[in-house]
């Protein structure tokens, strides 16, 4: 006869999901004997039955792996009435060759029951929201940066050698070269109007990377690029101005933060108060699984 190693039970009553991306399944148990398991959709009005399901079993504590992005409505909906144990799918690993929805989320809910579940770091929804802005940022800047490229790219077709002679195509001399360029002006001798002696290329080399073939297709696509890179920046001041204002109430702490070497604004505003959060739980930042990372 096998031998069952008893835990102890730390909560009373817990709820083990496994989420996916149109079905979760649920099993709350209040004990080793004792369990119940449903299947929900993943739209609202079936999450919405599963929250008031938990509420009316007497649930207390839910716990869920945080693989993909399917676990966020999920959370968003049951975070005000559970505490909310988001687990690292890794951890939590059932036996091999007999793996089963059903049985994810039983043994999440015995390894909730026993405190055996280490939670990820999870920051407050204002956090949450400002740490989605601060990406979107970062995307729109990836997109300047390859529009860019793509300029430096229509150059080199034209046989226009800019990242030869300049350090910076970017800077003040290479765009209004470029600006030129679009506005139609390819003459070479206008064009050297913009050298100047702190240019470490010569006069000569400078004039022989300016010489190409400039076709009226090459302009219009500068002008494409060039009229996206506007646009762009743009959008970006405006969700600046949206992040500082969602980050005035952090202040204090992205202040703080930013006074540590290698850690810029941006930087500091994805994680405002996290050290709060890493104090208050006693456990140390490296023992932190952050899904939001």
């Amino acid at each position: 006869m096998e031998k069952v190693i008893e835990y102890p039970q730390v909560v009373e009553i817990g709820c083990g999901l496994d989420v996916h991306k149109d079905i979760i399944v649920g099993t709350i148990s209040c004990g080793n004997q004792r369990f119940e398991t449903r299947e929900f959709g993943a739209d609202t009005s079936s999450l919405t039955s599963l929250r008031d399901w938990c509420k009316q079993a007497g649930v207390t504590h839910v716990a869920m792996e945080s693989t993909g992005i399917y676990w966020k409505p999920v959370f968003n909906i049951l975070e005000e009435d559970f505490e909310i144990l988001l687990v690292n799918a890794r951890h939590v690993k059932n036996v091999p060759g007999h793996k089963t929805d059903k049985k994810d989320s039983a043994w999440l809910s015995k390894l909730l029951l026993s405190g055996l579940l280490k939670a990820s770091f999870i920051p407050p929804q204002d956090i949450r929201e400002l740490r989605d802005m601060v990406r979107y940022k970062k995307k729109l800047i990836g997109q300047v940066s390859s529009e860019k490229n793509r300029i430096i790219k229509v150059l080199e077709d034209c046989n226009i050698k800019l990242s030869s002679v300049l350090s910076n195509v970017d800077g003040v001399i290479g765009r209004k070269i470029i600006d030129t360029i679009i506005s139609g002006e390819c003459n070479v001798d206008v064009l050297m109007n913009f050298y100047h002696g702190k240019i470490k290329a010569s006069r000569e080399d400078f004039s022989k990377a300016l010489t190409g073939k400039i076709t009226p297709h090459h302009i219009r696509m500068l002008q494409f690029h060039r009229k996206r890179i506007k646009e762009t920046e743009i959008f970006i001041e405006e969700i600046e101005e949206e992040i500082d204002k969602a980050a005035e109430a952090y202040s204090v702490e992205i202040n703080l933060l930013q006074s540590i070497d290698g850690i810029k604004k941006d930087g500091a505003v994805h994680t405002p108060k996290i050290r709060q959060y890493v104090l208050h739980s006693h456990r140390p930042l490296g023992q932190l699984h952050c899904p939001y990372q």
